[in-house]
């Protein structure tokens, strides 16, 4: 079977605000089998986001892993992230698990990976998916050079992304948390 390739996922905080966004396309191989999928998800009533890309019955596991883990920690998403990566990366099943995640609310932006990982942003911006180098790239400059809120930049970074990557199309959706 190929390997499915799908999405740009990319988050971004500015003002007081984060924003979370991303395409619609899923892939396999050449062939684009879906166009207007979504790829955000509300958690803890719409305190937390979270975007995923990679296999989609992965992302939904996961999503659902993490949502017990927020549960567990509902007032902490930074210790929820942790834990869930520690039990991603630990678990027999999930480790072989092949998607990731960008987890934002109003406080904390972060990406969790099967490897353990939980990154947090030097510069407010984190990208993920087949085309999250090119969104990072334009919304570092939109963020430097432009006074573009945080739902903006997301929106026009994913644009670009669409315009440079065949992964990744015009079918956005960008949710915000945040004043």
């Amino acid at each position: 079977m190929k390997k499915i390739r799908s999405t740009t996922i990319i988050s971004a905080r500015r003002g007081g605000k984060v924003a979370i966004g991303g395409d619609g396309q899923v892939s396999l191989g050449d062939t684009v089998l879906k166009s207007s999928a979504r790829k955000i998800r509300e958690l803890m009533n719409g305190k937390v986001l979270v975007g995923f890309a990679g296999a989609t019955a992965d992302a939904f596991t996961l999503l659902e892993r993490f949502e017990e883990k927020l549960g567990e920690y509902p007032n902490n998403v930074r210790r929820a992230a942790i834990e869930m990566a520690k039990l991603w990366r630990t678990d027999r099943v999930l480790r072989h698990l092949e998607s990731m995640m960008i987890v934002v609310d109003r406080d904390y932006s972060l990406i969790l990976g099967g490897s353990g990982d939980v990154i947090e942003s030097d510069d407010d911006i984190l990208a993920i998916g087949s085309g999250g180098q090119f969104a990072t790239a334009a919304a570092r400059a939109l963020m430097r050079h432009t006074a573009l809120d945080a739902e903006q930049i997301v929106r026009e970074s994913l644009k670009i992304a669409g315009e440079i990557c065949v992964y990744t199309n015009d079918q956005i959706i960008v949710q915000t948390l945040g004043e």
